[in-house]
């Protein structure tokens, strides 16, 4: 059972490669920087905690969470389905193939076969379009290979695990509206939603307060971690390539302010783009020096990283109050 023609060539971020591909198999093209920004995905989060081998950084919202709002914005029918079953979890996504619809999933990374660097995930999607007799036949984002396959006892695992932020057996289908939206109304919406979230957060590990709070604890990682050697450069990749921290994150929503700039015609909107395109690059001068401070043990390297972060702080919060100005019509 092979679906043919879903792909989303060049993705970089799980979730809206995930999206991508279901939405382009549905007739719905938009670019990955669009997605994530109509799905209101730009956040932070620092998270750690006693039962944590080292401390978690998200450059974005919740699982599923870009997923639902697109959805909601474009007038999408999104049938999720979760289930503590695994002969009905497969039998949720075999339905869906059998019916035409490719499907996405929320699994943990660990388990896929293709996977090179093991490290537990539990918020990773895939797009599956089909499966023979022992593989699955999915979509991953570039870094992962683009169109890949794992064995189906391996996807099984990787959608059964349990621990933190994983899902029972998560799948879901995405059907097109009968009716385009406005494009325009979606974005400035989505624009000023996703701001507001980002200046008034209900915890102060979240926004911009969550950057603060980075900013401070940064300085302790060398102490916090049993092997610096390993777990800042790790960090540090995933905040570049992954977008757990923010340099992905913000380069992708950098694009999205840019794309709605020539949709839009809103100074508003061009200022904000201005604004995290000098925001996206000091990211990447955290994560260079995350990754000195590990290779050298130095903490002077974690001082500096914690600078930047003060006045990421600062900087993105002054950029998500301009764009709460985004005008209604």
């Amino acid at each position: 059972m092979i679906i043919e023609n879903v792909a989303f060539p060049a993705g970089r971020h799980c979730e809206t490669t995930t999206l991508g591909a279901l939405l382009r198999h549905e007739g719905v093209d938009l670019s990955e920087p669009m997605l994530f920004g109509l799905g209101q995905g730009l956040g932070f989060v620092y998270w750690d905690a006693r039962n944590m081998d080292f401390p978690f950084l998200g450059g974005r919202s919740k699982p599923t969470t870009i997923t639902r709002t697109v959805a909601e914005r474009l007038g999408l029918a999104l049938h999720i389905r979760e289930t503590a079953s695994p002969r009905k979890a497969w039998q949720n996504v075999a339905d869906a193939l059998a019916a035409g619809r490719p499907v996405g999933l929320q699994l943990d990374s660990y388990h896929l076969d293709y996977f090179t660097t093991k490290v537990h995930f539990g918020s990773h999607f895939v797009a599956m379009y089909g499966y023979d007799d022992t593989h699955a036949h999915l979509v991953d984002t570039a870094q992962q290979g683009g169109t890949v396959t794992t064995t189906l006892t391996s996807l099984a695992r990787a959608r059964s695990e349990r621990g933190p932020m994983t899902a029972r057996n998560l799948s879901y289908t995405v059907a097109s509206p009968a009716g385009r939206p406005d494009l325009g109304d979606a974005i400035r919406t989505a624009i000023r939603n996703n701001a507001q979230a980002f200046l008034d957060p209900p915890i102060a590990n979240l926004g911009h307060r969550g950057i603060d709070r980075a900013a401070r604890q940064v300085t302790r990682w060398l102490d916090r971690s049993s092997d610096p050697s390993r777990d800042l450069p790790l960090a540090a990749a995933l905040m570049e390539r992954g977008g757990t921290g923010g340099a992905l994150f913000r380069a992708m929503y950098r694009d999205f302010l840019a794309e709605c700039a020539t949709i839009v015609d809103d100074d508003t909107v061009r200022l904000g783009q201005q604004m995290y395109a000098e925001i996206a690059p000091l990211w990447t001068e955290v994560s260079h020096h995350i990754t000195t401070a590990g290779q050298t043990s130095d903490p002077d390297e974690l001082s500096r990283a914690s600078a930047i972060l003060t006045e990421l702080a600062a900087r993105e919060r002054h950029a998500m109050q301009v764009l709460t100005g985004v005008r209604t019509d």
